[in-house]
């Protein structure tokens, strides 16, 4: 099957960007080990990266590491064709999912998908999973690293805007929560991603109408019994977190990496019409995991001086860029999304310990 991969995915960058930039895109589109190192962070703790408000999602094509010609386009090998998305209707099971638990690693105005080899570039950012992930980062360099996720096998990269309490870095702190679900009705059909895989989810420079019908919006910022939330509560209970949910989208056009926006390669599922069954669009075929970031900040009282260091409440947005071992990857997708569980990051789902776990008690391959 012959592909124009460029002229392809040229055509998905437009239409995908100028859909996230208009905020037209609704949810059924297809356009759109315990034991810690401490926290490293940088010299900016005290205060936004001046001149880094925010950055446009397609940001600074070089030339890099993973993309020696600078295009923005980092092809897949190999690429995944003749895949037709999944109408199935499997029997149902509740849940189809696993966790990655990874802990804050280090903070820097850096972005290695937006910005790469372009240090002081971006905004700030709060760095889990990887120990290493810097501007210059790529799918080599990440590969097999040190990791502060509870997989030793994940040495993925996972990064969002840093945010502040007036001049204060506010840090998650211990292993946040990321889970890897299906996105679509046919949890069968779900595959492992590609090494090398990244993307954006969400933009910075989205308007606070784009942020609430983002098609990744789950909840937006909640607070003691404060819930969708566009905005920062005004005040939080002393001893609650502000928490967000935000979803990836989980369909992929099976020929390339990344792309120059950093999204148009990546789609959301799309409601199979007549039924309330999601399935990957025609366009974006591949059915992958659906990355979902669940992430506390420890800060309560006055939320009045709370910001993000890409601006509003609103600018949130985060990468993730895939470094997983493969096989240990795979084990987790078929074990608790394919096999339809609800597992903690060894793979065990304790409501169905008949099925037993994908990893052994130093969370590694049996």
């Amino acid at each position: 099957m012959k592909v124009g991969p460029k002229a392809l995915s040229a055509l998905l960058v437009s239409t995908a960007l100028a859909a996230c930039l208009l905020g037209t895109v609704p949810l059924a589109s297809a356009a759109d080990p315990v034991g810690r190192a401490p926290v490293a962070t940088d010299a900016s703790d005290a205060a936004p990266h001046a001149g880094h408000a925010g950055h446009a999602v397609s940001g600074s094509v070089l030339a890099s590491g993973d993309d020696p010609d600078g295009d923005g386009y980092i092809p897949a090998n190999p690429p995944v064709t003749g895949v037709i998305p999944s109408h199935r209707t499997p029997p149902p099971r509740y849940f189809h999912e696993f966790q990655a638990n990874c802990a804050v690693t280090h903070t820097a105005p850096v972005d290695p998908i937006v910005y790469p080899g372009q240090p002081g570039r971006s905004h700030d950012h709060t760095f889990m999973g990887n120990r290493s992930t810097d501007a210059s980062s790529t799918t080599a360099s990440l590969s097999g690293g040190a990791t502060t996720c509870k997989v030793p096998g994940d040495p993925s990269a996972y990064w969002m805007p840093s945010l502040f309490n007036g001049d204060r870095k506010i840090l998650p702190i211990g292993d946040q929560v990321i889970y890897y679900k299906a996105g679509v009705t046919d949890y069968t059909s779900v595959r492992p991603f590609p090494r090398g895989l990244r993307y954006v989810v969400g933009n910075p420079a989205q308007t606070r109408e784009q942020f609430r019908a983002h098609p990744g919006w789950v909840e937006g910022w909640e607070c003691g019994d404060s819930f969708r939330n566009i905005d920062f509560p005004q005040h939080c209970p002393a001893g609650t977190q502000l928490n967000i949910r935000m979803q990836a989208p989980s369909c992929w056009t099976g020929l390339h990496l990344d792309t120059p926006d950093h999204q148009s390669h990546m789609a959301y599922p799309v409601v199979k019409p007549g039924t309330n069954d999601n399935v990957c669009p025609a366009s974006h075929p591949v059915a992958l995991p659906m990355v979902e970031f669940k992430m506390a900040f420890p800060v309560d009282g006055d939320m009045s001086r709370v910001r993000l260091a890409s601006g509003g409440a609103h600018s949130f947005h985060y990468d993730f860029f895939n470094a997983w071992h493969e096989p240990t990857l795979k084990a987790m997708v078929d074990h608790c999304i394919v096999g339809g569980l609800q597992c903690d990051a060894r793979g065990y789902d304790q409501n169905h310990p008949e099925a037993g776990a994908a990893l052994n008690a130093d969370y590694q391959l049996p």
